[in-house]
């Protein structure tokens, strides 16, 4: 997630970002395809049948971790592997949902890539660290729903619903409780043990107007 301050508003650079997560999701949704014409096992916290009951019995119920609304697994995966890709976006969401930086350790490997990096946040494990305090500083009860979950191959791809109110302060301007909502596209890249490199998208639009700093 990008943080409020400082925000990209150039089109040169908003149209590199989405050229970069597009190709990223061309390349993945080729894969997955062919992967996963008959073998996904999809449902949403209501469903039940054999499909989603196997998808929803790979969930870590551990208190504290963020639990998907909607989940897709990919059923040519080991039940290990696709267990392990699970635990590692709900390790991720968790961080986001509270800031809490032992859950982004977890999750993401020590060399990192952000390949649709903001300007002025690091590279590497250190740049989600910097963009969640940056973030909390402007909403510290900053919430992360992981709305959808999809988990096919090496790729886990995330619909995020972040929320909160602005009482803190983003680049200098002090909120007066506005509520904040936008959404946000993940795709990560899973190695051996941990995420080792992401692609990226928020609703920038609709979080600076609800900030008061949209520029039309």
């Amino acid at each position: 997630m990008r943080s409020p301050k400082r925000p990209r508003t150039t089109a040169a650079v908003t149209a590199a970002a989405l050229a970069g997560l597009l190709a990223a999701a061309v390349a993945f949704g080729t894969a997955a395809t062919t992967a996963t014409a008959s073998t996904t096992a999809r449902g949403s916290a209501g469903d039940r049948g054999p499909g989603a009951d196997r998808a929803w019995s790979l969930v870590d119920r551990s208190p504290g971790l963020v639990r998907p609304r909607a989940l897709t697994v990919d059923g040519s995966l080991g039940k290990r592997r696709a267990a392990q890709e699970i635990r590692l976006a709900q390790q991720l969401y968790t961080f986001w949902n509270t800031g809490d930086r032992r859950y982004l350790d977890a999750a993401v490997d020590r060399d990192f890539r952000d390949n649709t990096l903001p300007e002025g946040r690091p590279q590497g494990p250190a740049g989600p660290a910097f963009a969640s305090r940056a973030f909390r500083a402007a909403v510290p009860d900053l919430s992360c729903e992981l709305a959808d979950l999809m988990i096919t191959g090496d790729r886990i791809t995330a619909r995020l619903v972040f929320r909160g109110h602005f009482t803190g302060v983003s680049d200098g301007v002090a909120g007066h409780g506005q509520r904040v909502e936008f959404n946000a596209i993940d795709i990560q890249h899973v190695g051996t043990d941990r995420i080792t490199e992401d692609w990226h998208i928020e609703d920038n639009r609709t979080l600076l107007a609800q900030l008061g700093a949209a520029t039309g």
